[in-house]
Formats: C-alpha cells, structure tokens, sequence
C-alpha cells in the first residue's frame, strides 16, 4: 500500500467530498471547510478544514454560532496534518473539549482475513430491519456504559430509507446479544468504513470482533469497496494491526456542547 496516496485519497473521498451519513443529513461545503448539519438525533461537525492561520479563530467562532443558533452540539474532527498547527490549541481557547486521540487505520478490503471463527454456542445474525435495531443498542449501552439511542434512531432511518449505505451484524449467544457491529458504506468512493464494534465484558478475547471485521469485509468487496478505513482506539488498535490494518494518522474529536 503507498500510503501517501491512499492518506491523500481518503482526505479528499471521506472528508473534502463528503457526503451526508445519515437520511436527513445535509453536507454543506464551504472552500475552507466542510460542516455536517445532521439531524436532532444524528452526527453534528466539522469533516474537513484548511484554515488560514490569520482567519482560523474567527471560523471557529462562525461555526460555534451556527450550530449554536440551531441548538445543536457538533464536533470538530481534527487530523494530525489539518491546518494551522495550533488549531488544536484555538478550538480548546473556543470551549471544545478533546476526547481520546484515535488512529485512523487502512487496510486494503482483499487482504483481510475472510474466514470467520466463533465460539461455541454464538452465532452472527445480520440487522436488516428496525426490529433487530434494539439488539445492538443493549450491546453498545453494555459494552461502553453510553446511551447509545442516538444510534438507534440512525440507523433505523439508514435500514428504512438508505439500507445499502449500512451493514449491521449483531453476534448472538443463543437469543442473548454480546458483540455488535457496523459498517458504513460510501458510494462514489473506494471506501467502506468500520464503527462500533463493541464486545460485553465476558465476551471479549474469544475472537468475536476479529469475526464481525472478517463479516464486514466480505460486504465490502462484494460491493466492489478497496479500502476500509477505522478510527481506531487504543483498546481495538493492536487487534486491526494484526488483522492486517495500517496506521495513516491520528484524529481527535473536539466536543462544543451549548
């Protein structure tokens, strides 16, 4: 993998020509930024920005009064190479709060491992419709102690309204949900991406993510996707580096709340 062009690629795919990720969403561009309005319940941020260093504290105030004016926390996404250097530095001044760094890893969809092992006694069951929805919400809320409705009600939405934008997997221990899993899908790009992946305490060690990254890859390269992209904690980082994932970058969420 060139790792110049793919980080390129993905910077102007996934974030300079974003699109909205969820029904209702609107992405709006504007030279130097690219801003997600999504919808009471969906994701609310800034995807990409190249700020002038003369011009970036006014910007940041713009965009805090935008979503201000719409009653909206948002989040601002930066990358390690996102312009100026001290855009960190100004978005703590503004009142953002940095949650944990995240790595942004790729790997190349083919050479993913395909095969999928569980365990004894757990089974993965694809979420194809909103009635299976509320599986993955008790594993989110369990494995990451968050209320996690907000992600419900996207991806019902994703399910009723944009079902090939979406893989949803939920592993099964019998009729009890322990590890659950999302993919989104973008097309008109050579990206899938992966999101929550989340295994209840008990559960984890026993290769149960390892089989939910394999299940995802397959969608993927049967959609004609070459790359999947995550953004990587510190805890799933070592299992995807292992699985064949290549570190590109850091990123790290700013939260503005009103």
């Amino acid at each position: 993998m060139d790792h110049d062009a793919v980080f390129a690629l993905f910077d102007e795919q996934m974030r300079r020509g974003a699109r909205p990720d969820a029904p209702g969403a609107k992405v709006e561009h504007m030279g130097d930024l690219v801003r997600q309005v999504g919808t009471d319940d969906g994701w609310n941020g800034i995807i990409w920005s190249n700020l002038d260093p003369e011009s970036a504290a006014s910007a940041i105030a713009e965009q805090v009064e935008h979503f201000k004016a719409l009653g909206r926390d948002f989040e601002w996404k930066v990358y390690a190479h996102d312009q100026p250097r001290n855009l960190p530095r100004l978005l703590r001044k503004a009142g953002f709060v940095p949650e944990p760094e995240e790595t942004l890893m790729v790997a190349e969809v083919h050479d993913l491992p395909a095969n999928i092992e569980l365990p004894d006694g757990v089974h993965l069951h694809p979420v194809t419709d909103g009635a299976d929805v509320d599986l993955v919400t008790e594993v989110h809320d369990r494995a990451f102690g968050t209320d996690s409705s907000w992600i419900g009600h996207q991806l019902r939405a994703q399910l009723r309204e944009a079902p090939e934008t979406v893989a949803v997997v939920v592993a099964m221990a019998g009729d009890r949900p322990v590890s659950s899993a999302r993919m989104e899908l973008h097309p008109g790009t050579r990206f899938a991406s992966l999101w929550g992946g989340g295994t209840i305490g008990e559960w984890r060690g026993q290769g149960i993510y390892r089989a939910t990254v394999a299940y995802r890859a397959r969608i993927a390269a049967e959609g004609g996707y070459r790359y999947m992209q995550v953004d990587a904690s510190s805890q799933s980082r070592p299992i995807l580096q292992r699985l064949g994932f290549t570190p590109l970058s850091t990123t790290t969420p700013y939260l503005c709340t009103h």
